[in-house]
Formats: structure tokens, C-alpha cells, sequence
């Protein structure tokens, strides 16, 4: 049987040499070529898929243990790491190395006079503190972003899934060193004094990504100076509209509910129009309830379906993630709306009609990250946006927003370029006009 120890570097030096270690790391990453950074990332494959039992077995016995401790049942959910997730993981992280390199971009190219040339050009962040509750797949997702992105990684996962995040640190450093990178480019953390004081290092971590529950995210939103990318809650909607398929509807409802319920792309409420409730909601009722759904209803929704549990005002605003749904009746579209941008956490809501207008109408007014028409919100995730993983999804309005690829990982700088040029020149009464001419 494989013995999981604490990677050495974890458990000999102090966080503040870990967090110096990766900083250098970050440096070295961020001069590497493209090629360079895409052979670490498939060695980094190769390693996870030659260690595959180890990580399984480590998984299991993080399973059992949180079964015997009785974890959640959503964080239950998002611990467990089979074979089959294992490689979807794995094969994300194929597709993270096909995508674009995205440094180096010059994004702007233009000349401010003759000889004075001015570029914006993309680099890395530098840093990244990934914190997560459960969730062991975030450390394949993350450190590949991060690699190909150029940026360094301090990762700190749940006491949960600590089995499991080891071997999969454990591969990860392995393939990083077989591709002659520094494996202080993913560092993991362990203790839960570890994550209080990884939030204080604002000197040396760029950016905090929190993965977890909501009051899990909030917590490190209100602890920190280090900007953080992520969302407190996962409050999702499906409208089902009085010009709806019925049966387009109730498949996008079941999948949006019962996929993945422990997901923060779960719908948490259904909406649907008042001029078709009486047809559709006992259908629809009956196809969630058999596939094992709680149903919770306002006054209109059990007035229709009476064995529906009745809602409360905080159920319009609680993110239940598990196998419960809050129904309500609403008069029109418009109310529909008011609705998801009363309750709504800005994450993903979805609309099901065959009439475009509405749909234009209702994805033009809701406030959201993402807003679907005729789909299930399960859709709301970075590898199924081609992004080949995630870092996390971000509700705030400032970019990125929803699921964040590469884009959340890189910055820019400017560099301008001159031939002794001084600003007095274009200052005065006699100053020299710019030319601000855009180059190829």
C-alpha cells in the first residue's frame, strides 16, 4: 500500500519560504517559451495518469474518512475523485496546453512620435492562492492554468481532501521536475493556520482564488488586501416561459437540478409563467419528484401541485446545493426578471420559450454572468467553454466574469521605447504635437 507523506518542502519550511520560493518560481516561469511551458503541462499529464491508483486510493480513503466524520453531502459531492473524473481532469489538462499561449500579446502598438513607441503587452500575475473547500480536482485545473499562464501556485485544500491533494501535488511536482521546471511552482499548504496566514501575504501572492461555500468565500473576501476572484453564492434560475416546449423544458429542468446538485451552476429556483403553470407544473413536478428532487412551492405553485412543500421568503435566496427546488408562479416575464435580479447571485440564469424576442428580451435585462436561452446552466463551466479548465467563477461585474480561464490569470505592462526623448518636449507654449499613430 502507497504511504501519502506531506511533500518535503511543505513540511520543512516556514510559509513565508514557501511563499519566497514560489515568487522565484513565478520568475523563472514567466521567461519560459511556449513549448517550454506546454512540455511541463503534458509531463504534468503523463505524471497524474502514471500515479492515477495512488490518487484514487488516496481519494477513497478521504472518502471514507469524511463518511465516517458525516461531511456534507454537497462536500461530499465535490470530494470524490474516480477514475472517470480523474481523466476528464487529465484530459482538461491536454486542453490547456492546445489553448494559445496568452503572454507576450502586444495588445496595443503605437507611436507616440518618431523614435518614441509605445506597446501594452500581456504577463503573468505572478503568484496565485487557491484556497478550496473539498474540490481535489482544483488542484489539476489550477496549476495548469497556472503554468501556462506563467504564474506560480500556492494551493491550500480542506482538511477533507488532504489524502488526495497530496498525491496529486506529489504527481504534479514529479512531471514539473521531469520537464527541468521548478517544482516551487506548485506549493501545497496543510494546516488551517496555513490559510489564515497565507491571506496576510500580500507582498507575496497576486491574487486569492477562494473555491468553497459561501460563507467559506465570504470569509476570505472580508480577510484579505490580496484581490480576490471568485463568487459567494450559486443562486441559479430557470424561467420556463408561457411559449416553452414542455418537454425541452422539463429535460433542461432535470439536468439543470440533478447532474450535479452539490454545483454551483445548479439552478436552485424554478420560474414559470402563470398562463401555463396549470398545464405544465404537474408534469413537471412529477418528472423532478421521481428523480428524487424535494419540491418547495409559493401559494399559486401549491394551489396547482398540494403536495408541494411550502417556500419562504428565504428560500428565494438560499443556495440549497443538493437535490431541492424552490417553485414559484409569476405573472409575466417581467416579473421573471425581477425576480432573478432580486434573489439572484449573478452567477447563470436560463430561459426556456421558442420566442426569440423573449429570449433577447430576457437575456439583454438580467443581470448575470451568464444568461442561457433553451439550454440547462450546467453549461456554465470553463471546460465546456472551451477554456480547457477553470480557475473559478467570478460574479463581479469588473472582467473576468463567470467561468475564468487564462484571461483571470494575466495582466499587462507597458513598455515604451525611445531614442532620448524627455517630456518638456511636449509641453508649453512651443510643444512638439504627439503623433499617437497605431502600428501593425
Amino acid at each position: 500500500m502507497t504511504v501519502f507523506s506531506l511533500p518535503q518542502d511543505t513540511a520543512a519550511q516556514p510559509l513565508l519560504a514557501i511563499a519566497r520560493a514560489s515568487r522565484q518560481a513565478a520568475q523563472t516561469l514567466a521567461s519560459l517559451s511556449a513549448d517550454d511551458k506546454n512540455r511541463a503541462i503534458e509531463a504534468v499529464a503523463a505524471a497524474l495518469e502514471a500515479r492515477a491508483s495512488d490518487i484514487v486510493m488516496a481519494n477513497k480513503a478521504d472518502c471514507e474518512a469524511a463518511e465516517a466524520n458525516n461531511l456534507a453531502k454537497p462536500l461530499y459531492g465535490r470530494l470524490k475523485l474516480d477514475r472517470v473524473k480523474l481523466a476528464g481532469a487529465i484530459a482538461g489538462v491536454r486542453d490547456v496546453a492546445r489553448l494559445s499561449d496568452p503572454i507576450g500579446i502586444v495588445q496595443l502598438h503605437r507611436e507616440l512620435d518618431e523614435g518614441l513607441v509605445l506597446k501594452r503587452v500581456s504577463v503573468p500575475l505572478g503568484v496565485l492562492g487557491v484556497i478550496f473547500e473539498s474540490r481535489p480536482d482544483a488542484v489539476i485545473q489550477i496549476s495548469a492554468l497556472a503554468i501556462k499562464s506563467g504564474n506560480a501556485v500556492i494551493l491550500k485544500g480542506g482538511k477533507e481532501a488532504i489524502g488526495s491533494c497530496i498525491a496529486l501535488v506529489q504527481a504534479i511536482k514529479q512531471g514539473l521536475e521531469q520537464a527541468g521546471v521548478d517544482p516551487a511552482a506548485v506549493q501545497l499548504l496543510t494546516t488551517r493556520e496555513e490559510t489564515r496566514a497565507l491571506l496576510d501575504l500580500d507582498g507575496y501572492v497576486d491574487l486569492i482564488i477562494p473555491r468553497g461555500s459561501n460563507a467559506f468565500v465570504r470569509f476570505v473576501q472580508e480577510n484579505t488586501r490580496i484581490p480576490v476572484l471568485g463568487h459567494a453564492d450559486g443562486i441559479c434560475h430557470l424561467y420556463i416561459d408561457r411559449e416553452a416546449d414542455l418537454e425541452q423544458a422539463i429535460a433542461i429542468a432535470i439536468d439543470a437540478k440533478t447532474a450535479y446538485p452539490s454545483a454551483c451552476n445548479a439552478i436552485e429556483t424554478l420560474l414559470i409563467h402563470q398562463d401555463i403553470a396549470a398545464e405544465a407544473l404537474p408534469t413537471l413536478m412529477t418528472a423532478l419528484r421521481e428523480a428524487q428532487v424535494e419540491l418547495r412551492g409559493d401559494e399559486q405553485a401549491r394551489e396547482i401541485v398540494p403536495y408541494l412543500v411550502p417556500t419562504t421568503e428565504e428560500d428565494w435566496s438560499t443556495e440549497y446545493s443538493d437535490l431541492v427546488l424552490s417553485v414559484r408562479v409569476v405573472e409575466s416575464l417581467e416579473a421573471a426578471i425581477a425576480h432573478i435580479n432580486t434573489y439572484g447571485s449573478r452567477h447563470t440564469e436560463a430561459i426556456v420559450t421558442r420566442n426569440p424576442a423573449t429570449a433577447a428580451y430576457f437575456m439583454d435585462r438580467v443581470d448575470a454572468a451568464g444568461v442561457y436561452h433553451n439550454c440547462s446552466t450546467r453549461f456554465a463551466d470553463g471546460f465546456r467553454y472551451g477554456f480547457g479548465a477553470e480557475v473559478g467563477i467570478s460574479t463581479q461585474k469588473m472582467p473576468p466574469r463567470g467561468p475564468v480561464g487564462l484571461e483571470g490569470l494575466v495582466t499587462y505592462k507597458y513598455q515604451l521605447v525611445g531614442d532620448g526623448h524627455v517630456s518638456t518636449t511636449y509641453s508649453g507654449s512651443e510643444a512638439k504635437p504627439f503623433t499617437h499613430r497605431d502600428l501593425p
